[in-house]
């Protein structure tokens, strides 16, 4: 069953989840993305070290519907503004940072944001589904998602090719279906690939630094892995 708004307030349409208005929701829904290709980070803190900052790369920057731009990472088993990042150690965004120039700041680079803003002008589609492909991106950053079926005693690392915008604004980091590939390397838009989330056994996403220790069975990674396992 489907329920339709057109012709009503939808600021009265309450979503049952969140308990926003639906318009709320709709209009944060992201319409574009734009990689980041400069090497600029994210900075977070958590309670668990309360003097230290840690930076992980931002993947890209997202245009919203409502106009706010913001830049996203690959966060536990999503992909996260950054403002919006939460941990189980309750990790908290604080800012962006320019390794290059050693500064912090705190809204999106202006060129991004003009980006982002002409390429959807440019780009405006009309889609009849919210499964429809706006835009299929590759990853710039060594994002690796983390497969287990039996408790974290045996881990599969498979890297994430690219990230496809579908247009009801969600985000999925693709993978390789090794059964599926015909041609290499596997690109994006190959028939190969299918979203890490819709594979039974994924759990996370890590960026190469951390996937990498994973491999190497590093303690200090094997211990944060640990943190995460459900009870």
């Amino acid at each position: 069953m489907t329920t339709s708004t057109q012709g009503h307030n939808t600021e009265n349409v309450v979503d049952l989840f969140s308990g926003k208005p639906f318009s709320h929701r709709h209009n944060r829904r992201i319409i574009r993305l734009a990689p980041e290709m400069d090497g600029l980070e994210m900075i977070y803190s958590n309670e668990a070290h309360p003097d230290k900052v840690f930076s992980i790369k931002v993947l890209c920057w997202a245009l919203r519907a409502d106009g706010e731009v913001v830049g996203l990472v690959p966060w536990l088993d999503d992909i996260t503004a950054c403002p919006d990042i939460r941990d189980p150690l309750n990790g908290k965004w604080e800012g962006y940072y320019d390794p290059g120039i050693d500064e912090v700041f705190f809204e999106p680079p202006l060129h991004k944001v003009v980006e982002v803003e002409s390429a959807a002008e440019y780009y405006e589609f009309e889609c009849d589904s919210g499964e429809e492909i706006l835009q299929e991106m590759p990853d710039t950053i060594g994002t690796h998602a983390v497969l287990s079926g039996d408790g974290f005693k045996t881990l599969t690392l498979k890297e994430v090719v690219s990230w496809r915008l579908h247009a009801d604004g969600t985000v999925a980091g693709m993978i390789v279906d090794d059964d599926k590939v015909v041609e290499t390397p596997v690109l994006p838009g190959d028939d190969s690939l299918f979203p890490a989330r819709g594979h039974a056994d994924f759990h996370y996403y890590f960026q190469h630094h951390i996937a990498n220790k994973i491999k190497a069975r590093d303690p200090e990674a094997m211990a944060a892995i640990s943190l995460l396992v459900e009870p």
